[in-house]
C-alpha cells in the first residue's frame, strides 16, 4: 500500500470518526446543559452547547496513535498525542471551571518542550541563531501558536477552516501527509455540525490541542528548509492574532481576557454572517496555499505576495 493510499485512508476514518463522534457529543453536551451563555464580549446570540473539540479529537487522536505504529520511529508521534491529549483534559477542566493563565502557560510549556526534544531535523531558523537560541525562540513560537489558535475561535466555522486549510497545505507542500490531512479531516467532519448558525461550539478542549499538533507540523516543515511555507500558511490567524495582541498591550488591556477586537469580529460586529467571514478566510487560504507551494523554488516572492494578501484580507474586515 503506497503512501497516498495510507494517508487517504487515514484521512476519510478520521472524517467519518470526527462527524459522528461529535454528533454523539452534541447530545451529551445537550443532556448535560453545557451551554455558553452569551455576554457581552460574545459573538452569538444564543445559548449553544461547548465542548465540541473532545469529538473532533475522539476521531482524530485514535487516528494519529495508529498512524504512529505504520511508522519506523513512533516515539515523535506518541509525544505529541500524549501532549495534546494532556492539554485536551486541562482545557475541558478550563472549559468547565476556570484554570488559571499561569497553570494553563505551564501545561503548554511542558508540552511544547516534549515535543521539541523528539522533532527530528535542523535548525528551525536555518542557522541565523545559536542552536540554543532556536529551540528557545521555537519554543515561544509554538506556545505562541497554542495560544492564537485558542484566542481566534471565535465565530462559527472559523477555526475548522483554518485547521482543514493548514492541514491540507501541509500535506501539498512536504510535511508528513498522513499526520496534516488527519488534522485536516477532523477539523472538516467537526465543521459538519460547527458551520454558521453553530449546533456546537468547539471550545478549549479543541482548539487548544490543534494549535499544538499544527504548531508541531508547520515547525517540522521549516526543519526541511522549508520556512517560508510554514509562515505563508497560518498568514491569516497569525497575523490577526498577533496584531490584535500587541495593539491590546499598548492599551494596556489583560491580553488573556476574552475580547471582540479581532479583525474577523469586526466584520461581524458591521454585519457579515459568520458564514461569509469564514467562507472569506477559506478563500484566503486557497490562495496561501499557492503561494506555499510556489515558495518551495521562490520563498521571498511568495511570502511578500501573501503578506500582501493577508493585509488586505485584514483591511477589508476592519473596513467592512
Amino acid at each position: 500500500m503506497s503512501d497516498p493510499w495510507v494517508a487517504g485512508i487515514f484521512a476519510a476514518a478520521t472524517l467519518a470518526a470526527s462527524w459522528i463522534a461529535t454528533g454523539r457529543v452534541l447530545a451529551w453536551l445537550i443532556h448535560r446543559q453545557i451551554v455558553d451563555t452569551p455576554n457581552h464580549r460574545s459573538s452569538h446570540t444564543r445559548p449553544t452547547p461547548r465542548g465540541g473539540g473532545i469529538g473532533l479529537l475522539a476521531g482524530l487522536l485514535p487516528a494519529l496513535l495508529a498512524f504512529a505504529f505504520f511508522t519506523s520511529a513512533p516515539l515523535p508521534w506518541l509525544v505529541l498525542i500524549a501532549g495534546a491529549a494532556g492539554l485536551a483534559l486541562l482545557s475541558w477542566r478550563d472549559d468547565r471551571k476556570h484554570v488559571s493563565a499561569r497553570w494553563r502557560l505551564l501545561a503548554q510549556i511542558v508540552a511544547v518542550a516534549a515535543g521539541l526534544a523528539v522533532l527530528d531535523g535542523d535548525l528551525v531558523f536555518q542557522g541565523l541563531l545559536p542552536p540554543a537560541l532556536d529551540l528557545i525562540a521555537a519554543g515561544l513560537a509554538w506556545v505562541w501558536f497554542v495560544n492564537l489558535m485558542n484566542f481566534m475561535d471565535g465565530i462559527d466555522g472559523i477555526t475548522g477552516v483554518e485547521a482543514a486549510s493548514i492541514g491540507i497545505g501541509l500535506a501539498l507542500v512536504g510535511a508528513p501527509a498522513a499526520p496534516a490531512l488527519i488534522v485536516a479531516a477532523g477539523a472538516i467532519g467537526f465543521l459538519r455540525w460547527n458551520w454558521h448558525p453553530a449546533r456546537l461550539f468547539m471550545g478549549d478542549v479543541g482548539s487548544v490541542p490543534l494549535g499544538y499538533l499544527l504548531g508541531a507540523l508547520l515547525l517540522m516543515l521549516a526543519k526541511t528548509g522549508h520556512w517560508a511555507p510554514a509562515l505563508i500558511l497560518p498568514g491569516y490567524y497569525l497575523a490577526d492574532a498577533t496584531w490584535t495582541l500587541f495593539r491590546r498591550l499598548i492599551q494596556r488591556k489583560r491580553v488573556w481576557e476574552a475580547h471582540r477586537e479581532h479583525f474577523y469580529q469586526q466584520a461581524t460586529q458591521r454585519g457579515w454572517s459568520h458564514a461569509r467571514v469564514s467562507i472569506s478566510v477559506g478563500v484566503l487560504n486557497l490562495c496561501l496555499i499557492f503561494l506555499a507551494l510556489l515558495a518551495l523554488s521562490s520563498p521571498w516572492p511568495a511570502l511578500a505576495l501573501a503578506a500582501v494578501l493577508v493585509a488586505a484580507t485584514l483591511f477589508r474586515f476592519a473596513r467592512a
